[in-house]
């Protein structure tokens, strides 16, 4: 019988990447959640075997504005407190974080363009090692304390927490490890307004690093979650 992955999804264009086909290797069945269309208050937080929080141009304390995210907090409450199997990337890193009663707040400066992570001992050790020395994906403007009992595994200069795990149970990155080159150029049109706000960052320069960096990216980061999906409690 298949195992079973859904990905809350907050904007069609981050979804999962190449992760999608490393997840279907591995015997999962992959299914969307449209956050915002689809009822995540509906989705049963202890059901799935993973569950998959992804990116969008929204901040996780933002649920005034998009009450949807509370919901999310719900699920991931109950999720975490139950030690299932849980992935962030980018804003579903920080609301993994905020769930851990972390706080998740605006970074020193946008971190938008390719760059590579400074990984901890603990980094070193563990799957997400397959990304040292490897230039990946930021595209972030929060960021967030590292949780109570949370291991770091990976920093750059804008911010000191990048990627933590918990115990085996929970990865999160607020880097894009998922991204490729195919379909990047949806990421250019669907964040214009931000780009054109963001000063020092185009989409010609965007464009033209991720077509040097992300096949290495893209192959790394599939090596890494294959190895983390590996160790997941049966």
């Amino acid at each position: 019988m298949s195992k079973t992955a859904i990905a809350i999804r907050h904007v069609h264009f981050e979804d999962l990447g190449t992760f999608d086909g490393v997840l279907r290797r591995n015997g999962y069945a992959v299914g969307y959640c449209e956050a915002g269309i689809d009822d995540v208050g509906g989705v049963d937080p202890l059901a799935p075997d993973l569950v998959i929080l992804l990116g969008g141009p929204i901040s996780a304390y933002e649920e005034s504005l998009y009450p949807f995210l509370r919901h999310e907090i719900a699920l991931l409450e109950r999720r975490l407190g139950a030690a299932r199997p849980t992935l962030g990337i980018c804003l579903g890193a920080q609301l993994i974080a905020r769930a851990l009663g972390a706080r998740v707040y605006p970074a020193p400066a946008k971190e938008i363009g390719w760059g590579e992570l400074q990984m901890s001992e603990a980094g070193r050790a563990g799957p997400l090692r397959h990304l040292a020395g490897v230039p990946v994906l930021h595209w972030h403007g929060d960021t967030f304390d590292l949780p109570e009992g949370a291991e770091l595994l990976a920093s750059t200069e804008i911010c000191p927490n990048q990627a933590f795990g918990l115990g085996r149970h929970v990865l999160a990155c607020q880097f894009h490890p998922e991204i490729s080159g195919h379909g990047f150029e949806r990421w250019l049109v669907g964040h214009a307004v931000e780009l054109a706000a963001t000063a020092g960052v185009s989409p010609a320069a965007l464009r033209r690093d991720t077509g040097r960096f992300a096949p290495q990216a893209a192959l790394r980061g599939e090596a890494c979650l294959s190895e983390w999906l590996g160790t997941l409690p049966p």
